[in-house]
């Protein structure tokens, strides 16, 4: 009896130490995961002197660039892969110089970025955000935080450890105002303590001789979801596109949407993988340009690292782009190949003119 009652106590203790470590690490992840408004106001950084005006062509650029640890030698594990953090810290900011030199090559007026860090154990704590800032001082800009945990667990074997980063939008000319909308979370308590706040960041810029503005939408939409929590951020998305629109403003929206907007970006670039890809209905909303260039694909799969894979076989789609309302005149639009040597995702280019 002396024996069984030995393991029964050991067995509660070894219960009842689960129970505080897992309560105490609830405490911990409420304590320091994002905390969200429907509607914050963003602080604007820096200065520029531009004012945007009528009948100029404007580029605009929109790239996911993977916290500058996805590139061409890595997987991710939540894709089918092993990796959860970037390579080296040394190739983090390998891959960000790169990155930042490609968009001072495209020179363009504006640009969104997605996925860029300020604070992850997964991109060894460079903060790209401030070195974006620094490098890009002509321009405005804006950040909405969308991802923050103070601990992620998994995977077990190598975890993630803190994350803190989300998007932000640069522009050579004046931002009026910027603000964070918070986009419905699809996920449940407690797995919503761990996961993505998605957001829109929207940005104002008056225009000179004009009583519109031009309304900016950056975004990073659900990936890993059933399907439904992307249908009701696309659908706020478009609620509030229409309202922009219907008061005479211009609008544009662009990012990485994680659905595809045609049915033959589906036939170009084929299943090969477990993930389905969505498309969007574009036949609902007349009013707006679905725009996605696929002469070359936007996004390769993670499932494992692309320098040394078939590059024929490898597993691409068509998820960054861009919705325009119908009073902007759309010059052209296209992807640029980069080939994923510093992220999973090429960036795509729009050149466009406001009548």
């Amino acid at each position: 009896m002396k024996i069984v009652k030995k393991i029964l106590l050991g067995i509660g203790i070894v219960l009842i130490t689960l129970i505080v470590v897992f309560v105490g690490f609830i405490i911990f992840s409420t304590a320091t995961t994002l905390k969200v408004k429907d509607i914050e106001s963003m602080e604007i950084s820096g200065e520029s002197e531009e004012v945007l005006t009528l009948n100029n062509n404007i580029k605009l650029l929109t790239w996911n660039i993977g916290y500058s640890a996805l590139d061409e030698k890595m997987d991710f594990y939540l894709d089918g892969g092993v990796n959860s953090l970037g390579e080296s810290e040394e190739k983090v900011i390998e891959n960000m110089n790169s990155i930042m030199s490609q968009i001072s090559l495209v020179n363009p007026n504006i640009f969104f970025i997605q996925e860029i860090d300020v604070k992850s154990k997964r991109s060894y704590k460079v903060n790209e955000l401030s070195s974006f800032i620094e490098r890009f001082s002509n321009y405005e800009s804006s950040y909405a935080c969308n991802f923050k945990a103070g601990f992620i667990p998994i995977p077990i074997y190598s975890p993630m450890g803190i994350v803190e980063g989300g998007i932000t939008t640069f522009s050579r000319y004046h931002l009026s105002t910027s603000d964070r909308i918070q986009l419905p979370i699809p996920f449940s308590w407690p797995v919503s303590l761990l996961n993505l706040k998605r957001c829109l960041l929207v940005n104002r810029i008056s225009i000179s001789g004009s009583n519109k503005e031009l309304v900016l939408i950056n975004l990073h939409l659900e990936a890993y979801d059933d399907g439904e929590g992307k249908a009701k951020q696309l659908k706020q998305l478009m609620d509030i596109m229409e309202e922009e629109l219907n008061k005479g403003n211009y609008v544009i929206a662009g990012g990485d949407f994680n659905q595809t907007f045609s049915e033959d970006f589906l036939i170009k670039y084929p299943k090969m993988n477990d993930w389905v890809c969505p498309i969007i209905d574009t036949s609902e909303y007349s009013n707006f340009s679905f725009l996605m260039d696929d002469t070359h694909p936007t996004c390769r799969s993670l499932n494992k690292p692309y320098y040394n894979s078939d590059k024929a076989t490898h597993q691409y789609y068509m998820l960054d782009g861009f919705i325009v309302s119908n009073n902007v005149e759309i010059v052209s639009y296209e992807t640029i190949n980069l080939d994923f040597k510093n992220t999973d995702h090429n960036p795509v280019l729009l050149n466009f003119i406001l009548r």
